[in-house]
């Protein structure tokens, strides 16, 4: 009788707690991003050596976004024509560039995101309220990878932290995305940006 009424209880206290959530199928969080080609958000940046700051972000996909970083660094990172551009604060010397390809970054900054694609996802996991998807370039994956953090009901990008494939890790949290803004191709451009930064 003990164990009819404890597993009853069992059955009853269970039944009360909050359902986990289903995790967001790919083919939805593939076609959220499709869904729009301009944001713009404020965000949170947590850097791997504790340091923290905030600034404006911008994304134009296929391929290009801008991190404006509030003072006082008022740092810029910015990708477009196949290339990523950091340009220091305390430095007044050409900005360091490299591919784009070789970020993670350009896994949601492609024409068309397609998270089914085969190797891409390493890890589709629920905790709460929030799907994060684990996603890598499946042909390097050596270039590191991006965790991604989405709310549901709609599906919206909440976070995303990198990983260079060095142990480096960088968090961005994202305030609300506003999509479809009107975004002059000048923000994207490295060529003029840099020769704003030099005079």
């Amino acid at each position: 009788m003990k164990k009819l009424i404890s597993a009853a209880a069992i059955a009853v206290f269970t039944s009360t707690l909050p359902a986990l959530a289903e995790k967001i199928p790919l083919s939805r969080i593939s076609a959220y991003f499709n869904s729009f080609t301009t944001a713009e958000t404020n965000f949170t940046q947590f850097n791997g050596d504790g340091s923290q700051s905030t600034g404006k972000l911008y994304i134009k996909r296929p391929g290009r976004v801008r991190f404006e970083y509030d003072g006082p660094s008022t740092s810029l990172v910015m990708a477009g024509g196949g290339k990523v551009a950091i340009f220091d604060a305390k430095s007044n010397s050409n900005p360091e560039e490299y591919p784009l390809r070789r970020t993670p970054l350009s896994i949601i900054l492609a024409r068309k995101v397609d998270l089914d694609r085969a190797k891409m996802v390493v890890a589709h996991v629920s905790s709460g309220a929030f799907t994060t998807v684990t996603a890598q370039d499946p042909d390097n994956p050596e270039y590191g990878s991006i965790d991604l953090t989405f709310s549901d009901n709609p599906v919206r990008l909440v976070q995303w932290v990198i990983d260079n494939g060095a142990g480096d890790q960088t968090k961005v949290v994202l305030d609300e995305l506003k999509t479809g803004v009107e975004l002059s191709t000048f923000l994207f451009n490295i060529i003029y940006e840099a020769e704003k930064w030099n005079k």
